[in-house]
């Protein structure tokens, strides 16, 4: 396995140090982040083949987890006002330790939901990143979108938590948007059991409850998007985010009220967000920037998780510039050094291995690459997340019983 390096050794005095790639906070996979989650509530409920990995969870009978789409830990805590209800529950999160979860890297939707209903971690579901380029076409791959098409069983081989659950005797059911229902990425990541399509939030939380109590042992998926949404288009400063918060506030209050015996829900997210200034110092436009440019073949991920991919026989010359050029500001680290830190889990596998950029960089400042032409609607937005700081990373685990 590759070493990591320590890469200011050597660097010239008159330029800015890079960041030392073995410094980005890992997130705690195996025993606290969100791809634990999952096998820690169905080990409780005694379904084969899995283990408590988060320690500090009880078993319960009946568990329901409410994911919200863009609820990072470190915006609750500052929005007491709009969430006073969510508010109230930072103490006990992760059992009573008043601690979040990790989101995993990077901390993206398709990566996370990956993570959350496969119970693996992003180098072995396959999923590591926004866009990544598929080995066996040297296209790049849309994981959220499940563009261009790819046949999902060959892309995510495993079974979901889901499934196996279900297969143990578990009642399981997932209740979400109908538009959710057919999509490649429920079906490798969310399947098993029955899924359930409500258009209200209000009309999902009922639901929810009511499949909660259909079973002695039941599983319960529920999940709201709206306020990521929100987040991306008018930033997690705006008061159309902060209205989306108060409502996700009710509804989480909502559901806890009507939680059958026995039970436990779990409040999480998938990321947190930060908000990207529209200005030079935090915007870099990768199909702008000469320097950046110069051996890529391809450029994937998303503006704060980059997975860069060389021009064959480029690999060292990509590595050194990126370093050069942001590495004062992101984390830059080869593909086998990334491996090696562990910044996709303990596991990565060959069919994953090309898919991880001949580069990855992670945003430590409030900077984004950019891709104006490219990806313009990503571009485009105010609010964005993927890399390994506390305000994307740190996801809340908050639990109330019955």
């Amino acid at each position: 396995m590759v070493q990591p390096t320590t890469v200011a050794q050597g660097w010239p005095d008159d330029e800015p140090i890079p960041l030392d790639p073995a410094t980005a906070p890992l997130p705690a996979y195996g025993a606290g982040a969100l791809g634990d989650l999952l096998p820690t509530l169905v080990a409780g409920q005694g379904v084969p083949g899995f283990d408590a990995r988060i320690a500090e969870l009880t078993p319960a009978d009946r568990n329901c987890v409410f994911l919200i789409d863009g609820l990072g830990w470190e915006q609750i805590k500052a929005h007491p006002d709009e969430a006073p209800y969510l508010t109230s529950l930072l103490a006990g999160s992760r059992g009573g330790t008043g601690q979040p979860l990790t989101a995993g890297f990077p901390a993206t939707t398709a990566t996370s939901l990956a993570s959350v209903g496969t119970g693996l971690h992003p180098g072995a579901h396959g999923l590591p990143g926004y866009t990544v380029r598929n080995p066996e076409t040297g296209e790049l791959m849309n994981q959220l979108r499940w563009k261009p098409w790819t046949a999902p069983r060959v892309w995510q081989p495993y079974p979901t938590v889901f499934q196996l659950a279900h297969e143990a005797g578990v009642h399981t059911a997932q209740v979400s948007s109908p538009i959710f229902q057919d999509t490649p990425l429920t079906k490798i990541a969310l399947s098993g059991g029955t899924f359930h399509g409500r258009l209200s939030g209000e009309e999902r939380m009922d639901f929810a409850a009511e499949q909660l109590a259909v079973g002695d042992r039941s599983l319960v998926y529920t999940y709201y998007s709206e306020l990521d949404g929100a987040g991306h288009r008018f930033g997690i400063d705006s008061d159309a985010w902060r209205g989306q918060l108060m409502f996700v506030d009710r509804l989480v209050q909502r559901l806890a009220e009507q939680l059958p015996p026995h039970a436990a829900l779990y409040v999480t997210a998938d990321h947190g967000m930060v908000d990207i200034p529209f200005d030079e110092d935090h915007r870099i436009d990768f199909d702008e920037d000469w320097e950046l440019r110069a051996g890529v073949a391809l450029l994937g991920g998303e503006g704060r998780a980059r997975h860069v991919y060389a021009v064959p026989g480029a690999e060292a010359d990509v590595l050194t510039c990126w370093r050069e050029v942001i590495g004062d500001r992101f984390w830059v680290a080869g593909r086998d050094e990334a491996i090696a830190l562990g910044w996709f889990g303990e596991q990565v596998d060959e069919r994953v291995y090309g898919r991880i950029g001949d580069v990855v960089a992670a945003a430590q400042d409030d900077l984004a690459i950019t891709a104006s032409v490219n990806e313009p609607n990503e571009s485009a937005m105010v609010g964005m997340h993927g890399s390994m700081t506390p305000a994307e990373q740190l996801v809340p685990l908050l639990e109330v019983r019955s």
